[in-house]
């Protein structure tokens, strides 16, 4: 790897874990980076499951007093979260790059659509309800299918999720989601290394760089506006999906 793309590379994990532990939206900078890099499709999206992994748990840490608690009444979305992020992750590893690199521009679109449509998904403080009621239980199992898949996007669809089935203040789904998609992260890691689908010389250039951004984010989501921040997202997303569409 050149210098320039090792400073390409840090600065995508730097900026996912940040807008992770904000909302979501990582998977588009570090997929986008591997993808610049030459890295085949399946591999860069395995890859940043593992890039991903760290800013979840920094993120979670200074997310800590929300999450202390409400995390024992998030067990069952927890044990939900693992089922279907297996799941996820054993369906990615059946395809190969031909038939997923036909699925990436879509999945793209999708995922791009969803995280635009964030501020109007964006969880309003309400009354906060059980966390395992059966709503919660089949959205998390849902969404963590997708996030063991795929993952981009996966951040904003479970705050949604959680908004309507759990309720609360933003902050507390955003540190509950934090902390399930550590979970998440780290089966897909498992499924993904095993299947030997990593690129580890770009991931060991992100991972320290997604550590310090999931920390970053959680002080921005507090004290910083997030419009910028999204449309930088969904500008990276568009092109991508435009990228992948018109080289198909």
């Amino acid at each position: 790897m050149t210098i320039t793309m090792i400073v390409l590379l840090a600065a995508a994990g730097f900026l996912s874990g940040a807008v992770n532990a904000i909302a979501g939206g990582g998977t588009f900078l570090t997929f986008g980076a591997m993808t610049l890099a030459g890295v085949p499709p399946i591999l860069a999206n395995a890859t940043s499951s593992i890039v991903q992994f760290p800013g979840y748990v920094t993120s979670t840490i200074a997310y800590w007093d929300e999450i202390s608690s409400r995390w024992r009444s998030a067990l069952v979305l927890a044990l939900v979260s693992v089922i279907g992020a297996f799941a996820g992750a054993f369906l990615l590893l059946s395809l190969d790059n031909p038939s997923f690199r036909a699925l990436v521009p879509w999945l793209l679109a999708a995922a791009t659509a969803v995280f635009a449509a964030g501020p109007w998904l964006k969880p309003k403080a309400s009354a906060e309800r059980s966390a395992n009621s059966p709503g919660s239980v089949i959205g998390q199992f849902l969404t963590s299918i997708y996030g063991g898949f795929f993952g981009a996007g996966m951040g904003i669809m479970m705050l949604a999720v959680l908004g309507v089935t759990t309720g609360g203040s933003y902050h507390h789904l955003n540190a509950l989601k934090n902390m399930l998609a550590i979970l998440i992260a780290a089966v897909a890691i498992i499924v993904f290394v095993g299947g030997g689908v990593i690129a580890w010389p770009e991931a060991l250039v992100m991972i320290p760089a997604g550590a310090l951004g999931g920390y970053a984010g959680v002080w921005m989501a507090r004290r910083v506006p997030q419009a910028v921040l999204r449309w930088c997202v969904v500008a990276v997303g568009a092109a991508l999906t435009v990228y992948y569409f018109v080289t198909g």
